[in-house]
């Protein structure tokens, strides 16, 4: 669980970044930023807000033949040490980011570098590199009021700048897990390019960790659901397993497959069939010898999220199953056979209408 509430911006560095494939420059800040209060105020709102609204997805640093070969692992290591030299850093961070600027579609932007103090990752008070990019400009009008003898004007004034509601890159760098790559958190607003950020400039790859296997589970139980519990029952029964997936999850500080089993598979034919799923299909989901595991709360909350309880019929009607409690379906909800319509029908039952 990530907590930037009471993060502190320690060191703030600005540089101007452009797409080097179509001759764009390279602008190096010689000093760092110093911030008032109003104006860090707004640039934790404008910087942290993606983090705090995005699933927690983490990656660490990765290299093809070593991590010490990777640039930011490096630099990030070498500003944890000695957090001094992160203005000097960032510049090595801008001249990075400019060298994997050579596609096309890349566009240039503002690189932002911050020095992090007080940020708790998984209850633990760590600093962190953080490293933010704006691309996309946005027009605005600028009102300049003036008076000249007795007449009085007010000048319009068209600008460019960046819009405050929308960063479209960055990554946080935590200090912790270092000798695994260290946890990294990123966020893309602008999709088109993202290989060009996670894979060219950061050199990461996910981190395996507790969210990660959490999350990972539960896609795999999603697609079983969708790949043999709806062709071998119906939709309801669909809904109705991932509704049970999710709440084991939720109830449990520890996964272990054979309970998970137990609890959520109520039809014993599946559970040959979800073995052998996971045997077919585990590589995909990176759970290939995965039966034990802690549960992150976190990526139970996302995956609820995402989950779509509801059955669409080629009646045109919908039915939303918004069950916390999966044996709810079985008492409100029936799947029947209507023999003179030659059609199915779900019979609800309910108390009342609610507006």
């Amino acid at each position: 669980m990530l907590n930037l509430y009471n993060t502190q911006i320690e060191s703030f560095s600005v540089h101007m970044v452009g797409n080097k494939s179509k001759n764009g420059g390279l602008f190096i800040s010689d000093f760092r930023h110093n911030l008032n209060d109003e104006l860090t105020a707004i640039l934790k709102e404008y910087l942290f807000k993606p983090f705090r609204e995005k699933e927690e997805n983490y990656f660490k640093f990765t290299h093809d033949i070593d991590l010490e070969f990777n640039v930011l692992y490096n630099i990030a290591g070498a500003v944890f040490d000695n957090p001094d030299l992160v203005h000097e850093k960032s510049r090595d961070i801008a001249r990075h980011l400019f060298e994997q600027s050579n596609h096309p579609h890349i566009k240039g932007g503002e690189i932002y570098v911050a020095y992090l103090e007080n940020i708790t990752i998984d209850n633990e008070k760590v600093s962190a590199l953080g490293i933010f990019k704006s691309e996309i400009k946005q027009e605005f009008l600028q009102f300049s009021p003036e008076k000249v003898n007795d007449t009085s004007s007010i000048d319009l004034l068209l600008q460019q700048g960046v819009n405050l509601n929308r960063l479209d890159k960055g990554c946080l760098i935590f200090n912790t897990k270092g000798e695994e790559g260290y946890k990294v958190l990123s966020i893309d607003a602008n999709k088109y390019d993202t290989k060009y950020w996670l894979d060219s400039f950061l050199g990461v790859e996910e981190f395996e960790d507790d969210h990660f296997y959490t999350k990972r589970y539960l896609k795999f139980c999603q697609d079983f659901a969708k790949d043999v519990v709806l062709p071998s029952e119906d939709k309801k029964q669909e809904v109705m397993f991932m509704n049970r997936a999710v709440n084991h999850f939720a109830s449990n500080d520890d996964f272990e497959e054979s309970a998970f089993l137990n609890e959520v598979i109520d039809n014993p034919d599946l559970v040959p069939e979800f073995k052998h799923y996971k045997v077919e299909k585990a590589p995909k989901y990176s759970i290939e010898d995965l039966t034990t595991f802690p549960i992150a709360d976190k990526a139970v909350s996302d995956a609820r999220k995402k989950i779509k309880s509801i059955i669409n019929l080629d009646t045109n009607v919908q039915i939303k199953m918004d069950f916390i409690n999966p044996e709810s379906a079985e008492r409100f909800i029936e799947k029947g056979w209507d023999q003179e319509k030659e059609m199915y029908y779900y019979l609800v039952y309910f108390n009342k209408e609610v507006k």
